[in-house]
């Protein structure tokens, strides 16, 4: 990539993994800046796959760069919402492709936050056994999380993102931009992503957003900036060592065991993910904390962050009869379980993390005292 085409570029964090590296692009102005696609596949086509809210915004930007290197530029557009993270929806995105006759060259681009970034990678793994995509990530979520490290899926009845496939995109662009017009609950959802890593990686961090919370709640763009460049820091981190979770990635999933159970549980769009996540967090804190591994002192440090930033730190019930049961039912279905015993990713001390077993009478006292 010529010098030029970084002008609006603060940070570049790049994944390494061989011949599946690519850049994160973090800055202002990027959508629309046709040099940051120049040195991308060379193809025909390309297909621009976003959703019903994001699309009358930025699909016209995006498509008018992309105009400068492929004769054809298609948009497809998507329902909006982690309802429609399955099969039929995905459809969308196959009949796109094989109506307008594209080939494996064809290059894909998610416009959206997780849900279009995971689907849109999905199809890319599987459409004529894979073609390439590009990540515009347009939520706070998506920037920091989901659009990095190449995980990409659907959700089933009984379990979030259990069918998909690790599948790397080309490159991923951060406008800071496009969070200008993010709703507040899809920034604090955001913001419980960007906390996880502190008390799995980088208390220095957490310390950092302590004090920086108010900003980026303000959307400044410095404070964002920050946020998102040391958050996909961490995570490139750990993609570089274990790119398919067969170890230390698991880490990425602090409170997201809990958190899966809570949106499958209410069903998918009831809470965003991040709230999930966010309410997840308390959880796997309070779980650490009777392990052993830290004190209480740490656990409400962690709620008060969590709870400031807008978010959930108390779970729902799922069940009258026997909400334990319910969430420890659900939990069973998580990618980390290993011959129907649920392992979760407890912190270790702050600033670190691992993945171990806990006793089902344990995970019921915490859900008991963690449940409104």
């Amino acid at each position: 990539m010529q010098a030029n085409s970084l002008s609006f570029v603060s940070a570049k964090v790049q994944i390494d993994l061989d011949e599946r590296s690519y850049p994160i692009l973090i800055g202002t102005a990027l959508l629309s800046n046709p040099l940051l696609y120049q040195d991308l596949p060379k193809a025909a086509t390309a297909l621009v796959v976003s959703n019903t809210s994001v699309a009358p915004l930025y699909a016209k930007q995006l498509s008018e760069a992309l105009h400068a290197y492929y004769s054809k530029v298609l948009l497809v557009i998507l329902p909006d919402g982690e309802i429609h993270k399955d099969w039929p929806t995905l459809q969308l995105i196959f009949d796109a492709l094989l109506e307008n006759g594209c080939d494996r060259k064809t290059v894909l681009y998610a416009l959206g936050g997780g849900v279009v970034g995971d689907m849109t990678g999905f199809a890319a793994a599987s459409y004529m056994r894979g073609v390439p995509f590009v990540q515009v990530p347009t939520t706070l979520l998506a920037q920091v999380d989901s659009s990095v490290g190449g995980k990409t899926a659907i959700n089933h009845p009984l379990g979030k993102n259990m069918i998909g496939a690790f599948y790397q995109p080309q490159l991923v662009v951060c406008d800071l931009d496009v969070l200008q017009t993010l709703p507040d609950r899809e920034l604090s959802a955001g913001l419980a992503e960007i906390i996880k890593y502190g008390p799995i990686a980088d208390m220095g961090f957490f310390d950092w957003l302590e004090n920086n919370l108010d900003a980026l709640l303000d959307k400044e763009p410095a404070a964002l900036a920050h946020a998102i460049r040391r958050s996909c820091e961490i995570k490139a981190w750990v993609v570089g060592q274990d790119e398919r979770e067969t170890g230390l990635r698991a880490i990425l999933n602090f409170g997201h065991t809990f958190g899966h159970a809570i949106e499958s549980g209410l069903g998918y769009g009831k809470w965003l993910h991040g709230e999930g996540v966010g309410c997840g967090m308390v959880m796997a804190a309070h779980l650490s904390q009777r392990l052993g591994r830290v004190d209480m002192a740490f656990v409400e440090r962690l709620t008060t962050l969590i709870q400031r930033a807008g978010l959930p730190v108390k779970g729902p019930a799922l069940s009258a009869a026997d909400n334990a049961g319910c969430y420890l039912k659900l939990m069973r279905v998580d990618k980390k379980s290993e011959a129907g015993e649920i392992r979760f990713v407890v912190i270790d001390g702050p600033g670190k993390a691992t993945v171990c077993p806990a006793s089902n009478v344990m995970v019921r006292e915490v859900i008991d005292s963690c449940c409104a």
